[in-house]
């Protein structure tokens, strides 16, 4: 039987919803209970910041809405969440740029989204720009193979500026919908990584005007608010449009996805829940919320 998304997030809705269900269901929140709340949501990652605007707005909300503190709390929690908003237009191809470090499953995001939109009807390719790391290639390629998608890949030590101006040239040439450019992982402290990824965006430029219409940072959403920390350097190399927030599966600090979308001011585009072909989904903040909080 297919989870649904409450039960892929159940860490997080255990340490959410759980703990504040004896008091779910009440009118307005007391004293007793506000305490209480505030305690469940620093302990899923949401942080202080945003844990005081939830801790000032919920009661007011709710007493004037007629709400419940469960449903008062998803509505909450989904205003502290950017829109999203697609790119103007519709550009052929599609280009996406897949940026962040080492670990976050960042690679395996590129075949999940190419896949996605494969599924969708869209002629789909893929690119390594990802010429430093051994196997790279040969990795994405195999997703590839898998899943029956072209993957653009060159010799170790290439230039990755290189290989993303081929992919997209190639691309547009034979009529693809969508490309997905991999990047090297790195860590967002070291300049001449972070230099080298600006090189590769405005290479990407050259090959297609407007191009990429999408750069996403992935973050793993195991490792709570320490993943914004990852943010800052990369939003300072390229222009970031999108949040992809993986391993959310196994992890109670689900609360920290709203903190890494308000503290950055970009949407969450797409969420992982697991290690399936299925688990990578296109962000809903209504469905992310409702089952956060047991709805």
């Amino acid at each position: 039987m297919k989870q649904g998304l409450s039960e892929k997030l159940k860490k997080s809705r255990d340490a959410l919803a759980g703990r504040l269900a004896s008091f779910f269901g009440k009118g307005v929140p007391n004293a007793a209970d506000m305490a209480m709340l505030e305690e469940a949501l620093l302990e899923a990652d949401l942080g202080w910041k945003l844990t005081e605007k939830v801790m000032t707005d919920l009661p007011a909300l709710c007493s004037k809405q007629g709400l419940g503190l469960r449903e008062g709390l998803a509505v909450v929690l989904r205003g502290m969440l950017p829109a999203n908003a697609d790119p103007p237009g519709d550009p052929r191809p599609l280009v996406t740029m897949i940026v962040g470090v080492n670990g976050s499953g960042k690679t395996t995001t590129v075949a999940r989204l190419a896949a996605m939109e494969k599924a969708r009807g869209f002629k789909t390719l893929m690119a390594c720009a990802d010429t430093f790391r051994a196997a790279a290639g040969e990795q994405l390629a195999l997703w590839g193979t898998r899943l029956d998608i072209p993957v653009v890949t060159r010799p170790e030590g290439t230039d990755p500026g290189a290989v993303a101006f081929d992919a997209v040239a190639s691309a547009v040439a034979r009529g693809f919908d969508r490309v997905f450019v991999d990047t090297a992982g790195r860590l967002p402290n070291r300049k001449g990584l972070l230099d080298e990824l600006s090189k590769v965006h405005r290479v990407i430029g050259k090959s297609m005007e407007g191009a990429p219409h999408r750069v996403l940072l992935v973050l793993d959403g195991s490792v709570g608010q320490n993943a914004l920390q990852q943010a800052g350097g990369f939003a300072s190399a390229v222009p970031l449009t999108g949040l992809v927030i993986t391993k959310l599966d196994g992890t109670a600090k689900g609360g920290a996805v709203f903190a890494m979308a308000h503290e950055l001011g970009i949407p969450i585009v797409f969420i992982g829940t697991g290690e399936g072909g299925g688990d990578m989904s296109v962000f809903d903040p209504v469905e992310f919320t409702g089952a956060l909080v047991g709805l």
